[in-house]
């Protein structure tokens, strides 16, 4: 399904009616002095994301403070 434009007046006044068909799927661009400005589009909730996806292990002294001279290094 195609972009459809609305001018911001237009959008203000019909903004129930243009969250309706939002919902329904269509993206709505809305248009500022006939030029596109921002999209309405359908709200998806974010994707709980999975950490760990990369095998590998870090070695508990990755945790250890740096010696002195690395630090003085990094000044």
């Amino acid at each position: 399904m195609g972009d459809s434009i609305v001018n911001v007046y237009e959008a203000k006044t019909h903004l129930s009616e243009l969250l309706d068909r939002v919902k329904a799927g269509e993206e709505i661009v809305l248009a500022k002095y006939g030029k596109p400005f921002a999209k309405l589009v359908p709200y998806e909730a974010p994707r709980k994301r999975v950490l760990g996806f990369i095998m590998g292990h870090v070695p508990k002294s990755f945790f250890e403070p740096l010696p002195e001279e690395e630090l003085a290094a990094w000044r």
